[in-house]
């Protein structure tokens, strides 16, 4: 039996700034070691996750998690922006709490839904896979997600957001515009029901200065 308080083995994750296929490998069995190969898998998403989440489920529903919250705290090199040009996304960084979604997928379908998230999520090793405990309603499952490497070089920590904004602004790698990202998430989370006032407050200052560039 698994213990529900194991997270993966990643001490083959150290500071390194991209992942070799080794390391990816590596990772996702490091992840599967901790999940009980009988059970499904439930997956915590708390950013694009939410409204493209780009595999297989059975079941979602609202869920909150607490001791992590979601914050515009890494750099994007890769989907939002460039390592000369970096855009801003979203990671869970530690404390509070934070709602999003959880998907339930299959036992028999485990595996390869993590292997497409590290895929996803880990283009570089900002991103660290753990466990964390999700309440869906009155049930609590334990769900796969992505937090914060605090001792990455795209880690941003809470920036001013002045400087969040700028980030935003120029922001355009392999998914598009950063502002595309931010407009799609605010607007999921205001169709669930889910208020970030963060989030909201900086889709605002965009707004008014795509606005005022148009006037």
């Amino acid at each position: 039996m698994t213990d529900p308080n194991s997270q993966p083995d990643l001490r083959h994750l150290t500071d390194q700034y991209e992942l070799t296929e080794e390391e990816l490998e590596t990772t996702l069995s490091a992840v599967m070691a901790t999940h009980a190969p009988e059970e499904a898998l439930w997956v915590f998403g708390y950013g694009s996750l939410m409204w493209q989440p780009e595999f297989p489920f059975e079941e979602q529903g609202l869920a909150t998690v607490h001791g992590f919250h979601r914050s515009f705290c890494v750099y994007s090199h890769v989907w939002r922006g460039t390592r000369d040009e970096p855009g801003l996304v979203l990671g869970l960084d530690n404390g509070g709490s934070c709602r999003g979604i959880a998907y339930r997928v299959t036992a028999s379908r485990a595996a390869s839904t993590v292997e497409y998230l590290i895929r996803r999520e880990m283009v570089t090793r900002v991103y660290i896979p753990r466990w964390v405990t999700a309440r869906i309603g009155t049930r609590v499952v334990r769900a796969h997600t992505y937090t914060a490497a605090h001792n990455h070089v795209q880690y941003a920590g809470k920036l001013p957001d002045e400087k969040a904004l700028q980030h935003i602004l120029q922001g355009h790698g392999r998914g598009g515009a950063n502002t595309e990202y931010l407009r799609n998430t605010v607007g999921h989370l205001d169709e669930l029901g889910i208020v970030d006032r963060p989030l909201s407050r900086l889709h605002r200052m965009v707004e008014q200065k795509n606005s005022g560039a148009k006037s």
